[in-house]
């Protein structure tokens, strides 16, 4: 009996292989201002580490570990 497994998608860039039904759908987008809440920087916690998004005096987003 075949089962079917899900069309994988990857380009040369990338090693990392994604389900082609996850490329489907369009990325949420929010914007800067929404996330740092009249702020300059702001903490955001993944797996267990917390990363520090800040804007720059040349207004550029800066993500650091």
């Amino acid at each position: 009996m075949h089962t079917s497994k899900p069309a994988l998608a990857q380009d040369a860039t990338s090693i990392h292989a994604r389900p082609l039904a996850s490329m489907a759908q369009p990325a949420r987008r929010i914007t800067s201002e929404a996330l740092l809440q009249q702020g300059r920087e702001v903490e955001i916690e993944h797996s267990g580490k917390i990363y520090r998004l800040r804007v720059t005096q040349l207004n550029k987003l800066i993500l650091t570990a």
